[in-house]
């Protein structure tokens, strides 16, 4: 029923200490919510970068980071308004938005980068 409220799914944090060890070196697609506690369209965004990163779990990473406590990760991808999406695939920044966008197009996004990483990851590639 709706007043049994599911556990809310602990999304991963991403900070400036554990950045490469989880995103670098990440063998799947990586999507990154940069955002505040006192951003108001970050907290409509937030349950939906929650809801992905457990639809999506063992196929791509959704993870979050508090621009308020890294700043280093802030500053070195230029984050200059929040909420900011990055994609991150094979290490790279590959796509990136600013301000809300949809979970069909966040799910669509992440669903092209997951079988563009399976291809690569099984050498198979598409007649070009």
């Amino acid at each position: 029923m709706f007043w049994k409220k599911k556990p809310k799914y602990p999304t991963t944090q991403i900070t400036d200490v554990n950045f490469n060890e989880l995103v670098g070196s990440s063998k799947v697609p990586v999507l990154l919510d940069f955002y505040a506690s006192w951003c108001g369209p970050c907290k409509v965004l937030g349950p939906v970068i929650d809801e992905l990163a457990e639809e999506y779990e063992g196929r791509a990473l959704v993870a979050k980071v508090n621009t308020e406590v890294n700043p280093q990760l802030s500053q070195h991808f230029k984050i200059k308004s929040i909420p900011t999406i990055m994609f991150v695939n094979n290490g790279k920044v590959v796509e990136r938005f600013q301000g809300l966008v949809s979970k069909p197009n966040l799910e669509e996004i992440l669903d092209a980068y997951i079988s563009i990483s399976q291809e690569q990851n099984h050498g198979h590639t598409e007649e070009e």
